[in-house]
C-alpha cells in the first residue's frame, strides 16, 4: 500500500461517469444515515446552546461579549444564518446542512482514495465512512453540532494537501479550527504531506497564510480579546481530569467500545495493515493519531468527540481492503452495513427522557412568564430557553460556566471558585440589570445545586419564592417589592 497517487490518468468523460454513478449512491446513503436526526426537535444540549446563541445574535447580541461560549464562532454564525433565512423555531435547516456536511466529507474521502488507489477504493472509502458515521449514541451521532461540521473541513485539508494546494489546505485547517478547536489537529497530517512533497519555505508560507488569515479575520469580526479568551486561554479549569476520574474513564471506555462495535467491519483489515505495512500511508496514520489526541484533549471523552476518528479509519480500511481477497472486502462492507442498521434502529426508537424533561419544563416556564420576560434556568439544559421562547437573563447559558460542572464532574473542582474567570461579577451585574421574572433550579441534586453555591442561594432567599416543581426542578417567582 503506497500513499503516493498511482492511479492511471483518466479522461474527463471517465471521471464524469464515475461521479455520476457514485454521487447518487453517497447522497442516498447520507440521507438514510441521517434520517433519525429529523425525528425530534433536538438531540442534545449543544444543539440547544447553539440555538439560543443564534437567537441572541439575531437580536443584536455580540459574540464573546453578550453571547459567550468556549467555542469558535463558525457554527454559531451558521445557526444564526439558518435562523435568519428559515426562522428560529426549528432545527430542520441545520439537519439538512448536516446531511450535506456528511456528504461532502464522504465525497472528499472518495476522491482522495480514488486518486491514490483507484476507483474501487474511492467507492469503498465513501460508503464505509457514511456507514460508520452513525456508530455512536444517537445523541452524539445525529446531532447537528460541532464534530459533524468539523469533518468536511478536515477531509478538505488532507485532500488539498495531497494535491499540493497549500493555501487552500491552510484555509481548510483554519475553518476546522473555527468550527471547534480540536479540528486544528488535522494540521499534523497536512504538515507531513508538506514535508513529503518537499514544498519548501514557499509551500510553508502559503500553508501558514491560508491558516492565519481566516482565524485573524474571525477575531477581528468579533472581539479579539474575547475571541482569544473564550477559544484558547479561558478553559484551563474545564480541561482537567481532576474530580471525575472514574466517571470520565467509564465514559471513555464506553464510547470507545461503541465506536469499535460500529467499526467491526473496518478494524480487522486496518489492524492487519498495521502489522504488515507500518511504513505505508503515514499521513493517514498521523491523521488518526492526531484525531485520537483531539478526542483526549480536555479529558471529557464525550461521544461526539469520537466522530473525528471516522474519516481516517474509513480511508485506512479502503486502502487495506484493496489488497485483500474480494470476500473480505464484501464481508467488511456487509458487516458495516449491518452495524449501521442497528444504530439507525437505536436512533429511531431510543427514549429521550432529558428532552421530555426539558419540554415539560419549558412548557411550565412559558405558562408562568410573558414573551418579554427574562428568565434564568440554573442547569445544564440551555435548550429550555429555546423551547420556551424566552430570553435568558444572563450571557451564561449553563451553570457549568459559573461552577465548572460539566458532563458529570462530581468532585472538588465544582463551585463558584472554579467558574470562568470574571464570570460572577458579570453575572451579578446582569441579574441586577435584568432581574429574572422566574428562576428555574434544574440542578436536581447535582454538585452545582443552590445549597452549594452561596451567591445563588442569597439571590433566591432575598427576592424569590418557590411556586412550583416540575420533574424535580424548582421554579421560583420574583416577589414584588413593597
Amino acid at each position: 500500500m503506497l500513499a503516493a497517487p498511482l492511479a492511471p490518468a483518466r479522461t474527463g468523460s471517465t471521471r464524469t461517469a464515475y461521479w455520476t454513478r457514485l454521487l447518487p449512491l453517497l447522497a442516498a446513503l447520507a440521507c438514510v444515515t441521517r434520517l433519525p436526526s429529523f425525528t425530534g426537535p433536538l438531540w442534545n444540549p449543544d444543539e440547544g446552546y447553539l440555538a439560543v446563541q443564534a437567537r441572541l445574535l439575531g437580536e443584536g447580541g455580540r459574540l464573546y461579549e453578550t453571547v459567550v461560549d468556549r467555542k469558535p464562532p463558525l457554527l454559531p454564525w451558521l445557526y444564526q444564518a439558518a435562523f435568519t433565512v428559515c426562522g428560529s423555531g426549528s432545527l430542520t435547516p441545520l439537519r439538512v446542512l448536516a446531511v450535506l456536511a456528511q456528504l461532502a466529507t464522504a465525497v472528499a474521502l472518495a476522491s482522495l482514495a480514488r486518486r491514490r488507489w483507484g476507483d474501487g477504493a474511492g467507492r469503498t472509502a465513501g460508503v464505509l465512512y457514511l456507514l460508520v458515521s452513525v456508530g455512536l449514541n444517537p445523541e452524539d451521532a445525529q446531532a447537528a453540532t460541532f464534530e459533524v461540521f468539523i469533518l468536511p473541513w478536515t477531509a478538505a485539508a488532507v485532500w488539498c494537501a495531497d494535491r499540493g494546494r497549500w493555501g487552500a489546505a491552510g484555509t481548510a485547517v483554519a475553518c476546522a479550527f473555527l468550527t471547534k478547536q480540536t479540528g486544528g489537529a488535522v494540521l499534523l497530517p497536512v504538515v507531513w504531506l508538506l514535508h513529503r512533497h518537499r514544498a519548501g519555505p514557499a509551500g510553508a508560507l502559503r500553508l501558514g497564510t491560508g491558516a492565519a488569515v481566516p482565524v485573524l479575520g474571525a477575531a477581528l469580526l468579533t472581539d479579539p480579546a474575547g475571541f482569544l479568551f473564550w477559544t484558547v486561554t479561558g478553559s484551563g479549569a474545564y480541561a482537567s481530569f481532576t474530580g471525575s476520574e472514574l466517571h470520565v474513564l467509564a465514559r471513555a471506555l464506553t464510547n470507545t467500545a461503541i465506536l469499535a462495535g460500529a467499526c467491526a467491519g473496518l478494524l480487522p483489515p486496518v489492524l492487519r495493515t498495521l502489522r504488515t505495512a507500518r511504513g505505508a500511508a503515514v499521513d493517514l496514520w498521523l491523521w488518526l493519531a492526531s484525531s485520537a489526541l483531539a478526542v483526549t484533549l480536555g479529558f471529557h471523552f464525550f461521544g461526539h468527540y469520537f466522530l473525528q476518528l471516522t474519516p481516517p479509519l474509513a480511508l485506512l480500511a479502503a486502502a487495506a481492503l484493496r489488497a485483500q481477497p474480494r470476500k473480505r472486502h464484501e464481508a467488511a462492507v456487509f458487516t458495516s452495513a449491518c452495524c449501521c442498521v442497528l444504530f439507525l434502529v437505536w436512533g429511531l426508537t431510543a427514549p429521550r427522557p432529558e428532552l421530555a424533561h426539558a419540554q415539560r419544563l419549558a412548557g411550565a416556564l412559558a405558562q408562568r412568564t410573558g414573551p418579554a420576560d427574562r428568565v434564568l434556568v440554573w442547569g445544564m439544559h440551555p435548550e429550555t430557553y429555546w423551547l420556551a421562547g424566552r430570553t435568558p437573563a444572563t450571557r451564561y447559558l449553563t451553570a457549568g460556566l459559573l461552577t465548572n460542572y460539566s458532563g458529570g464532574r462530581d468532585g472538588p473542582q465544582v463551585g463558584e471558585e472554579y467558574a470562568v474567570a470574571g464570570a460572577w461579577p458579570v453575572f451579578r451585574r446582569e441579574l441586577a440589570a435584568h432581574s429574572p421574572a422566574l428562576v428555574v433550579d434544574d440542578s436536581r441534586g447535582k454538585p452545582y445545586a443552590p445549597d452549594r453555591v452561596p451567591a445563588l442561594r442569597r439571590l433566591l432567599t432575598a427576592g424569590y419564592e418557590e411556586v412550583a416543581r416540575v420533574d424535580g426542578a424548582v421554579l421560583y417567582a420574583r416577589v414584588p417589592k413593597p
